[in-house]
């Protein structure tokens, strides 16, 4: 099972405001595991960075000047995902921004999901952990994944951090692959059984115990009439 975890970063949050895509990062995951191979793109959007977006990701108007159109970029990315499973935080935001920039670019490649399937981990979030707080940084917290080098957002940074998050949410890393060669041989994480050979102290009950036992008992069969179960 191939799948791509994927975050975007963007000029502000409303679409019909004008704003545009201007950073993507994904991560690669082959059979649960980390393949090493990744896609980053920086996108020169044709429009302004809103000061609220700049203060969470630091990303200028400025340093994406010399940056390449979506249109120039489309064909890479839409085939570094092709026929993957995207895993996104809040898929609807990210998904459609790209469906809006697919779209800008001649609509050619219709949407993302007529090439591949989508997973929103804040709807599983928030289904395994109703009522409580759901953020990329909440469930940081939640699953012990260290994101304390993260003092802006960024596409990539947080597509890595996602995928931690992603595999401790539905059940933990089967392994690690670097390189994409897929053995899982190189730092491989497995679960490892309890060694059933290992000498456990066995406690027995004394008498004192055991008639406190007796004793209890027969306060059960009082109360129930005699229909205790055990």
């Amino acid at each position: 099972m191939r799948q791509i975890v994927l975050d975007t970063e963007t000029t502000g949050i409303e679409i019909h405001t004008g704003n545009r895509l201007i950073e993507i990062g994904c991560v690669e995951l082959v059979n649960r595991k980390l393949t090493g191979r990744h896609y980053h793109q920086y996108v020169n959007p044709h429009f302004k960075v809103e000061e609220g977006a700049f203060n969470v990701h630091g990303i200028s108007n400025e340093f994406l000047a010399d940056k390449p159109n979506f249109p120039d970029v489309m064909d890479e990315f839409m085939a570094f995902i092709d026929g993957a499973e995207l895993v996104i935080h809040n898929a609807p935001f990210d998904v459609g921004f790209l469906n809006h920039e697919l779209k800008l670019a001649g609509g050619r490649y219709g949407g993302l999901e007529d090439y591949c399937g989508i997973l929103d981990t804040l709807a599983m979030a928030r289904k395994k952990h109703p009522g409580a707080r759901n953020t990329l940084d909440a469930l940081c917290r939640r699953y012990g994944v260290d994101n304390g080098h993260r003092e802006l957002h960024g596409a990539l940074l947080d597509a890595e951090i996602l995928a931690d998050v992603y595999l401790l949410l539905t059940g933990g890393q089967t392994g690690l692959a670097l390189g994409g060669d897929g053995d899982g041989d190189s730092e491989a994480e497995a679960i490892r059984p309890v060694n059933s050979a290992l000498a456990l102290p066995v406690f027995k009950a004394g008498s004192d115990e055991l008639g406190l036992h007796e004793s209890y008992m027969g306060f059960l069969d009082k109360k129930s009439a005699g229909k205790r179960v055990w």
